[in-house]
Order: structure tokens, then C-alpha cells, then sequence
């Protein structure tokens, strides 16, 4: 696995796409900060040149981030099929290969968030005017969320892995985390189902930014176990589905 490993983090170090998607989006965090700095000199008044609404850019981008994350993974479960054939051919595991690209894609996808956040905040708290506890509360906030994006990079792994359209897992990926709370806002009348709604992913996120923004922002476990759910049904689905998909 170690040397399958290599080969597969060499292609992603060569591959332009990925250090160009985690170029842009440290560029979008600067334009972001560079624009409300703008507007505050501009007009001493404006009320969103503070690093509270700085931060509930990130809180409230939880389908963005999934979409990103989707990206990176694509980065070794595109149009490779026939390095995967060659892989298989020459006694690599499909569990081996399945669990590889994840792990190397993964770390990618962490290390532009945390970079990120780190921007953020550096930017956040030298810029902006400051709010008792805004890094605190956005930290927490970041916590809570990171189960759910996480589990929608999974998600998006699985289904990249097992050659599903990008088309049909963007639409997988928005009616899980975009959508899914206000499709189950249906159930809340029954008592029994109302707990589909309570904890979908596009609910929990929406929760998340509204505790953040109320400046109320605690840890809840409830994210973590929605998205430790979530991930280990997609992984484990995925990685027997791969197992005994025809590669064509």
C-alpha cells in the first residue's frame, strides 16, 4: 500500500488542477477581506466590515466547501480508468486503491482548509473590527461543520469511485446538504419522522450559522454523529461496491 501510496501522491503533486482550486480559494478569502476593507474606508458606516460576518462567509458556505472537496477528489478519480485497470492488473488490491486515493486526497482537502481558516483569521482579526469572541465562536462553529463536510466528501468519493456522472453527484450533494431540511420540513407534523428534519445535514448547518451569528456558538454532537453516520454508511457502501464493480 505504502508504495501505491507514493505513486498516486506523485500524480497528485503533478497535477496543476489541484494547486490551482486550493490557489483559488485562498485568493477568494483575500478578495473576500479585501473587498470589506474596501467598503469600511469607503464609508466608515458599513456595518459588515467586522470579522464576525468575515467568518460566517465559511459557516454559511457548507454546500461550497462539499463542492470543493469534490474537486480535490477528482483530482485522482476522474477519467483515470485505465490506470486504474493497470493497477488492478498488476495485483493492487481494489481495497488498496479504494482507500488510497481517499486517504491522499483527503489530506490535500484538510490542508487547504486549515491553511484557510488560518487566512482567515490572520486577516479577520488585523482588518476588520473585532467582537468578543468571534474566533472563539467561529472555531466551534468550524468544529460543528466539519462532520458534515466531511461526510460529503466521502459521500463524493464513494460515487466518484463507483463512476457516477459529476452531474448526478452535484445533484446528490446539493439535496443532502442544501436542500434535505426543507424537503423533510414535511415530516415535522409526525411526531416519529420529525427527527429526519431535526437532524438533516442542510439543517444542522443552518443551525450551526444561526448559533454563530447569535453569538451562542457551542459544541454540539449531534453534527458528529450525523456525519460519522453518514460517512460510514457512504465508505462502507462504496468500498464493497468497488470491490466487486466491473471495470470495463
Amino acid at each position: 500500500m505504502i508504495n501505491y501510496l507514493k505513486s498516486e501522491s506523485y500524480r497528485l503533486l503533478r497535477k496543476k488542477g489541484t494547486h490551482i482550486t486550493g490557489l483559488i480559494c485562498l485568493l477568494l478569502i483575500i478578495a473576500a477581506a479585501a473587498t470589506l476593507y474596501f467598503f469600511e474606508q469607503f464609508d466608515p458606516n458599513f456595518p459588515y466590515a467586522t470579522s464576525k460576518f468575515f467568518y460566517s462567509n465559511v459557516i454559511s458556505g457548507g454546500l461550497l466547501i462539499v463542492i470543493v472537496g469534490l474537486i480535490y477528489n477528482s483530482a485522482l478519480t476522474g477519467k483515470d480508468l485505465s490506470l486504474i485497470k493497470q493497477s488492478i492488473s498488476f495485483g493492487i488490491s481494489r481495497n488498496i486503491i479504494f482507500w488510497s486515493k481517499l486517504i491522499l486526497t483527503l489530506s490535500y482537502f484538510l490542508l487547504t482548509c486549515v491553511v484557510g481558516i488560518v487566512l482567515m483569521i490572520a486577516l479577520g482579526e488585523n482588518l476588520f473590527t473585532g467582537e468578543n469572541q468571534s474566533v472563539r465562536n467561529f472555531l466551534i462553529a468550524c468544529v460543528n461543520m466539519a462532520p458534515i463536510v466531511l461526510s460529503g466528501f466521502f459521500l463524493a468519493h464513494t460515487l466518484k469511485m463507483l463512476k457516477v456522472g459529476e452531474v448526478y453527484i452535484i445533484i446528490v450533494l446539493l439535496f443532502v446538504f442544501g436542500l434535505s431540511g426543507s424537503l423533510f420540513r414535511v415530516f415535522r407534523p409526525f411526531s416519529g419522522l420529525r427527527e429526519l428534519h431535526k437532524n438533516a445535514p442542510n439543517t444542522l448547518l443552518n443551525d450551526n450559522l444561526m448559533s454563530y451569528l447569535d453569538g451562542v456558538a457551542q459544541f454540539n454532537y449531534h453534527y458528529w454523529v450525523v456525519g460519522i453516520v453518514i460517512s460510514v454508511i457512504s465508505l462502507l457502501i462504496g468500498a464493497k461496491k468497488f470491490a466487486n464493480k466491473n471495470i470495463d
